[in-house]
């Protein structure tokens, strides 16, 4: 009797971890949803909404891993449909939304530089799945998908609230989407933010600047999203530097 009921028991914890968990797969499915709504939107010229969709996506995104860790429903499941989710949200949806906006026009070369894109974020995507467990937890190497998406929406995002003609900036607009692919497949180092504690005390200057970056944020969000994430992906290009620099002189 009692081998009998220690069976029963694994066959129900093996089944309970080949179950799909709901909670944070909402959320994944939320962010796919608005990665997809992105792509919809830029192809009905609605260049505005398709850029918050993809920074909504990166919101989502950066939820249900931490939804998964609370609420301890990780799954081998949960982390495929997260990549393959950040694929249409970070790869293809940003690479369309620019292609749209501004390369459109450029004929061969815009559709290979947003192909270029769409690539190095698979790229990206596939280094940090198998670097996982060997990875410095403090540092990204290469820039992060999410912040490449950002750079990139955050770009037509500004354009776009500016009203600027698409065709004086498709160069600009060239350049940018070539600088975030090329970032995410570098070796440049960038601060992952892991390793900041939040139930530590901090110094009161920082919650003033907190408070003054939501201010800015709530009154020019496609200059100060676009510039915050321009600052982290050049942080990486000058870090390198730095260190050449410090080797060169060691």
């Amino acid at each position: 009797m009692g081998d009998f009921q220690q069976e029963r028991a694994f066959a129900k914890n093996r089944i309970r971890r080949r179950g799909i968990y709901l909670l944070p797969n909402l959320f994944t499915t939320a962010a796919l949803f608005a990665g997809f709504w992105a792509i919809v939107q830029a192809m009905n010229g609605r260049f505005d909404w398709a850029a918050r969709a993809v920074f909504v996506a990166m919101v989502l995104d950066g939820l249900d891993g931490r939804v998964a860790r609370l609420t301890r429903t990780q799954s081998a499941f949960g982390a495929e449909y997260d990549s393959l989710s950040d694929m249409v949200c970070f790869g293809a949806a940003p690479a369309l939304v620019i292609y749209e906006w501004g390369l459109l026009s450029m004929g061969n070369l815009g559709w290979a530089a947003a192909f270029l894109y769409c690539v190095f974020a698979a790229l990206r995507l596939a280094r940090f799945n198998t670097n996982l467990e060997v990875a410095d937890k403090r540092y990204f190497q290469g820039l992060p998908s999410p912040s490449a998406a950002a750079l990139v929406a955050g770009f037509v995002w500004t354009m776009d609230d500016r009203a600027l003609d698409p065709e004086t900036y498709r160069w600009w607009a060239l350049a940018v989407t070539v600088f975030a692919g090329v970032s995410m497949v570098s070796n440049f180092k960038y601060y992952s933010f892991k390793t900041i504690n939040l139930r530590r005390s901090v110094p009161f200057v920082m919650v003033l600047l907190i408070v003054l970056f939501f201010v800015l944020v709530s009154y020019q969000p496609p200059m100060v999203l676009f510039s915050g994430f321009l600052l982290y992906a050049l942080s990486g290009c000058v870090g390198w530097v730095w260190l050449a620099l410090k080797r060169r002189r060691g």
